[in-house]
């Protein structure tokens, strides 16, 4: 794997050190805007745009590519990412923030595309171990870039030009690689009727993974704020539940394969919503008991998408996941964007402290959802289930470097558009 590694290693590190950055920008801002006599259900609003940007990118940034080219893309969203950072500065307002986390939103997505069309274009072998280390990288960036927020404070300009900084250093790694330039980016989609007939679990999974994670995202911040934390105790509760989300993941998903997921995902949104219990309870105790509650959470919360992805992953043929994957970021950044306003409300009408109740709530229900499904579908035999591979939302391009994507070149991909695909199917049976 070493050799594969070396060979993307500069596209790992401007994606780390853009990361970085943009870890920053979503804490300072809850805080900023804090600080400033935003609503809280301003602050959401504003932070939900950051996701709906994803959304609107993911159909806008493929045509910019086959205009102009992935490096001049990326040139371009780097310098745009780091003047929206320093207009946050100039502008404090909300309607002006909410357009330019949306520009934020965008960029970032296009940027992920960017990247990991390079990726799928380079790696050849060792596919599975690099997209481990490149999802790995990407959450620690995340998580790092929290501390950041320590130098010099949410109330200084000094960290908007850190943001914008760290923008624009990420951007010389990636023009500077010597890799080759990838093919023009091409994706193609399950409908998202279809992919819920087939991979309800999975499908609904994914929406709330985007409500929960989205809502932590966009309003963590304030919450850890609101009940007491420092701006120090604020980088660690969050950077706790990043760090969670990197280092539990993997043993998580490892555990699952095999096993029927569906209640692999009954057991992870139970311990996440025993989690959220949890940090509702230990409100006012030591700072300390917030952020290893946070650790824990972090580990079952951010493992949702990924079991989910996989449980959507084991009822599809090969041929079929790379589709699917569109129709699941949908569903995760139509919930990412709507749990920041839901997150907002509840902070705007009540105390901070019933935000982790919602989450507890949100989660029950989803396993009562999953309960009931158990009982309308069988399961999938241990043998046609796919391994597990932790990843996060990115771009549909993830897809594409996914091991499990890989067709077998012997099948049979083409359906008749009338036929019933069957998604337990036996391809031994035939």
């Amino acid at each position: 794997m070493g050799s594969s590694l070396r060979s993307v290693y500069s596209l790992l590190l401007g994606m780390g050190i853009l990361l970085m950055g943009s870890g920053l920008i979503g804490t300072l801002l809850g805080l900023r805007a804090q600080s400033e006599g935003f609503s809280e259900l301003a602050i959401g609003m504003v932070m939900s745009a950051f996701f709906i940007g994803y959304i609107v990118g993911s159909w806008l940034i493929p045509a910019v590519i086959a205009r102009v080219g992935h490096i001049r893309t990326f040139a371009v969203l780097a310098a745009v990412s780091a003047v929206a950072a320093l207009a946050h500065a100039l502008w404090v307002d909300p309607v002006v923030w909410w357009f330019l986390r949306l520009i934020n939103g965008i960029s970032l997505l296009g940027s992920y595309m960017v990247i990991e069309s390079w990726l799928n274009e380079q790696v050849v072998e060792n596919r599975g171990q690099v997209f481990a280390v490149y999802m790995m990288t990407a959450l620690l960036a995340l998580g790092a870039g929290q501390f950041l927020l320590l130098l010099y404070g949410p109330e200084a300009v000094q960290s908007f030009m850190l943001v914008a900084i760290l923008f624009a250093l990420g951007l010389i790694p990636i023009a500077l690689t010597p890799v080759t330039q990838p093919v023009p980016i091409q994706t193609a989609r399950l409908p998202l009727r279809d992919l819920y007939r087939r991979a309800p679990v999975g499908t609904v999974g994914s929406g709330v993974s985007g409500l929960v994670t989205g809502a932590f995202w966009g309003l963590a911040a304030v919450f850890a704020r609101e009940i007491g934390l420092s701006d120090a105790g604020v980088a660690a509760f969050l950077s706790a539940a990043i760090f969670g989300g990197a280092m539990l993941q993997y043993p998580i998903g490892h555990a699952s394969d095999g096993r029927d997921r569906r209640k692999a995902l009954m057991i992870v949104s139970g311990l996440a919503a025993l989690g959220s219990v949890g940090i509702y309870l230990a409100i006012g105790q030591a700072p300390i008991v917030i952020v290893a509650l946070g650790l824990l959470w972090g580990g079952f919360a951010f493992s949702l998408y990924a079991l989910s992805v996989a449980q959507t992953y084991d009822r599809l043929e090969s041929s079929e996941a790379l589709e699917a994957t569109r129709g699941l970021l949908l569903m995760n950044g139509i919930g990412s964007a709507v749990g920041p306003m839901l997150a907002g409300l509840i902070l705007f009408i009540a105390d901070a402290s019933v935000l982790p109740l919602a989450f507890a709530s949100l989660l029950l229900g989803y396993i009562f959802y999953v309960s009931l499904q158990l009982r309308r579908e069988t399961p999938v035999p241990p043998r046609q289930m796919t391994d597990f591979v932790p990843v996060m939302r990115t771009s549909p391009v993830s897809a594409d470097i996914d091991p499990r994507t890989e067709s077998d070149p012997h099948e049979t991909v083409a359906l008749h558009p009338t036929e019933e695909p069957d998604p337990h199917r036996d391809p031994e049976a035939s």
